[in-house]
């Protein structure tokens, strides 16, 4: 089954439960944006709150405790035997990241909309402003369901296979870094934007345009395939066109922003 899912049939699909994962870094709030429109039936989903622990060494984005994300995914609706849909506005990094964690947490059937809500909205169909409050669910949150790196593992897998940078080219080579105290890369990683993962209108490419734009960068069948970014949820995205490539990857959640919290740690420019 593919991660992604078409407007047309999520309209069709039954029983799910749909996620509005609108996020972006440094603002304003989703939230904000969910009430002035989305996909009817569909409940807000915190980035920051319910995807992600508060920030500290292990990154701006660590993993929730397992817990926590089940308490904010029950509370959300989401149960382990119905389909879960995410979606933001159309480029599909915030919903990589719910993807990417449900995912990890053992759900079986969750899938991102192809597009966003921009993809919803172009093909005319209905946005609403009503916020439904949805029954408990019955998650059960399981981790593991997805492969992870830490620190040592990234380094271990830049120099035996390919980790993939899913930064902006010029963070990548260290000529700026708007967010994280130290610019630069993991050294021996591959720079891999996430914007080249998608067309204009903000769908993913094709599955054999992303395979090849893969395997161009290094990942190909019989090498181990990481990725990171600055703090998790961009690299999630990567893992997200990975998969629609047919291409198995790990993430390292702490990203640049756990790398750069040791100063021990190499760190490579250009």
């Amino acid at each position: 089954m593919s991660p992604l899912i078409t407007p047309g049939d999520l309209a069709a699909l039954p029983a799910a439960s749909v996620l509005d994962v609108r996020w972006a870094l440094g603002g304003p709030p989703g939230i904000e944006s969910y009430r002035q429109g989305h996909v009817p039936g569909a409940v807000f989903c915190d980035l920051e709150a319910d995807l992600a622990a508060p920030p500290g060494p292990e990154g701006r984005h660590p993993l929730p405790e397992a817990g926590r994300f089940q308490d904010a995914m029950r509370r959300l609706g989401v149960s382990g035997s119905r389909p879960v849909v995410v979606y933001d506005d159309a480029g599909s990094t915030a919903a990589a990241r719910a993807w990417w964690t449900l995912r990890y947490f053992g759900h079986p059937d969750v899938r991102v909309l192809d597009g966003g809500l921009r993809a919803w909205t172009s093909e005319g169909r209905p946005v609403s402003v009503e916020a439904p409050e949805p029954p408990p669910g019955d998650f059960t949150a399981r981790p593991g369901g997805m492969p992870v790196l830490d620190a040592a593992a990234a380094a271990e897998l830049a120099a035996d296979g390919i980790l993939l940078d899913a930064r902006a080219a010029e963070r990548y080579r260290g000529e700026v870094e708007p967010v994280d105290p130290v610019a630069g890369h993991v050294p021996g990683a591959v720079s891999a934007p996430t914007t080249e993962n998608l067309d204009p209108s903000g769908r993913f490419h094709r599955p054999h345009f992303l395979r090849e734009r893969f395997n161009t960068l290094g990942a190909v069948p019989g090498i181990a395939v990481g990725t990171y970014c600055g703090s998790g949820v961009t690299a999630a995205h990567q893992v997200l066109a990975l998969e629609v490539a047919g291409i198995p990857a790990s993430l390292y959640v702490g990203s640049w922003s756990n790398w750069v919290a040791d100063p021990s740690r190499p760190v490579a420019t250009g």
